[in-house]
């Protein structure tokens, strides 16, 4: 979906196919087919924009063989359907029954994080539409905290930096220009935009910025309008944004509120969970370890890095962050000039919800992201864009 921005720009807003479990090639064009033109005929638009996720052997099968990455670009437009952002996060396995901390492996301490990042970046050269020449990839914040010393983090600088010089490489080549946005996210070595300040400074490349995830940037108790300021005033790139929303709870300490809770803390994903207490922020590494005892102090609420729909906050007496969504998309686009062009609805938990929540068919899902889009596109219009066809 695009949209214009009051200063003349196009903004596109997409979803990301990470709620669709694909590993090979064969998979992705399923989705296109099952999942991604019933969510654009069931919006009634003629184009709809993807956040394409790419896990390593379906990005690998695409930069090897011409012919494939071909027609994969045939059958997004002969299905409506565009790309202009790739979600890098996930490596391989997303669709695992247990997926966990294995998200962060490869970090970017490893080779295999920049081949596969740079796989990423030449298909989308090849898969941006004619009419675009801006491109955005977003991928984990370096790495898990743990285990992550001064010897990584410059293995790590040095693979961005590499990166860098082979996307300046890539527009010279295609004239396709592409930036690298790392995503803040609770308990990795970049848990929020302020720790991205330091490693982004230090490899001091205009290719390389910020995703901005709008449930991590609740999670962590950060103010958009703060964290946007410090990321602009420290001309910090903000490559695409995330919209998403955590999980909320103001009273943790009821019962009630804790049993609400339990039924969102299921095996698949890792759940941040973090308080603001005055003593600084306190978390535990997923939601069922916060609930255990008193691993985590419950005077104050508790967010849960659980990307809930947008559109359907949790039954009382949860809720969940969408004004915090509002208000760092005001900040992101309701300015003179948009701070990024790049938007994407991210729900991958649809099937991770408590049994009685999630989608029990195909169309439901669709009704579901489609319902998303439709909330993300209000949001856009109420700040002055213009929907485009």
């Amino acid at each position: 979906m695009r949209f214009r921005h009051p200063d003349g720009s196009t903004v596109h807003l997409a979803y990301c196919t990470n709620v669709h479990p694909a590993e090979t090639l064969d998979g992705v064009l399923a989705q296109l087919r099952d999942h991604c033109e019933p969510v654009r005929r069931r919006l009634g638009r003629d184009r709809l924009g993807i956040g394409l996720w790419l896990a390593r052997d379906a990005a690998h099968a695409l930069v090897t063989d011409p012919s494939a990455l071909r027609g994969l670009r045939t059958e997004l437009e002969r299905r409506g359907l565009e790309v202009v952002t790739l979600n890098g996060f996930p490596y391989e396995g997303f669709g695992a029954e247990e997926v966990k901390y294995r998200v962060y492996q490869p970090d970017w301490a490893d080779p295999e994080r920049l081949a596969h990042t740079t796989d990423l970046a030449r298909v989308l050269a090849q898969l941006l539409p004619d009419d675009v020449t801006e491109g955005s990839i977003s991928t984990l914040p370096l790495a898990w905290r743990t285990a992550y010393d001064q010897e990584r983090a410059t293995a790590a600088h040095t693979a961005l930096a590499t990166l860098a010089e082979r996307l300046d490489a890539l527009h010279e080549l295609t004239g396709r220009s592409l930036r690298i946005g790392l995503e803040p996210e609770p308990g990795c070595t970049v848990e929020t935009t302020r720790d991205a300040l330091a490693p982004l400074t230090a490899i001091g490349h205009d290719r390389i910025g910020i995703c901005v995830d709008t449930c991590h940037l609740a999670t962590s108790f950060e103010d958009p309008h703060t964290a946007l300021d410090a990321l602009t005033q420290a001309h910090v790139p903000i490559v695409k944004s995330q919209l998403s929303a955590a999980l909320h709870a103001e009273h943790p300490h009821l019962p009630e509120v804790r049993t609400a809770l339990a039924a969102f803390d299921e095996p698949r994903f890792l759940h941040q969970t973090r308080t603001l207490t005055a003593a600084g922020l306190r978390g535990t590494d997923d939601l069922g370890e916060a609930l255990a005892g008193d691993a985590l102090p419950d005077a104050s609420p508790w967010r849960a890095h659980f990307h809930v729909p947008l559109h359907a906050a949790p039954a009382a007496p949860l809720t969940s962050t969408l004004p915090v969504l509002r208000a760092a998309l005001t900040r992101l686009v309701g300015g003179t000039h948009p701070l990024t062009r790049h938007l994407e609805v991210e729900t991958y938990t649809w099937q991770a919800l408590p049994p009685e929540l999630r989608p029990r068919a195909r169309a439901q899902l669709t009704d579901g992201i489609a319902a998303e889009l439709t909330l993300a596109r209000d949001l856009l219009t109420d700040l002055g864009l213009k929907e485009l066809p």
